[in-house]
């Protein structure tokens, strides 16, 4: 069995946690580990969040949050409208993929993103805190998100549509609980 449900949400901060508890709510009934879908659910809410705070058009980013951009009356009413985003789940098998898509500019030049630090990895040096000053991107009150969606996921991919939006989807392999609805046999 396996199941699917997408949400058509407004670019406002309200939206955020909604999406998580509606996901938070699918994996309890579906029967997911919690600690997967708690990671899932931070996962989501950093991609929600980045697409409220960056993915609508200029018209939307100007406090235009209707949903039209001026002089397009009526064209914008789409999922792709600067005043909305789209969270798409699908819990099939053993896996969760979920995708965000917003209707912003994309993004520039996609970052290099630094290795994890996993306890377990020390090679052979000894455990010690990051010197933040050397850094600024450990300084930065955002900027954090896509990051911790990739520590959080399995796999991640960022579809960048530049003048259409933004698209992350990312995916993780589920554990079941006993008994669940819609765990593999």
């Amino acid at each position: 069995m396996s199941m699917w449900w997408s949400l058509h949400l407004r670019r406002e901060a309200a939206s955020v946690p909604l999406a998580r508890r509606f996901l938070l709510g699918s994996m309890e009934t579906a029967g997911v580990d919690p600690d997967i879908s708690y990671d899932l659910s931070v996962a989501l809410t950093e991609a929600c969040a980045n697409a409220v705070e960056h993915g609508g058009g200029p018209a939307a980013d100007q406090g235009d949050h209707g949903g039209t951009a001026p002089g397009r009356a009526g064209q914008d009413r789409h999922v792709g409208a600067c005043g909305q985003y789209r969270v798409t789940a699908y819990l099939d098998g053993e896996t969760c993929r979920i995708e965000v898509a917003d209707s912003g500019p994309g993004f520039p030049a996609r970052r290099t993103l630094r290795p994890a630090a996993h306890p377990s990895d020390t090679r052979g040096a000894p455990a010690t805190m990051p010197d933040c000053a050397a850094d600024p991107w450990d300084m930065a009150e955002s900027g954090r998100g896509l990051g911790l969606i990739e520590q959080l996921a399995d796999h991640v991919h960022i579809g960048n549509r530049p003048g259409r939006g933004t698209v992350v989807s990312f995916d993780k392999t589920l554990k079941w609980r006993e008994g669940a609805l819609l765990m593999v046999s």
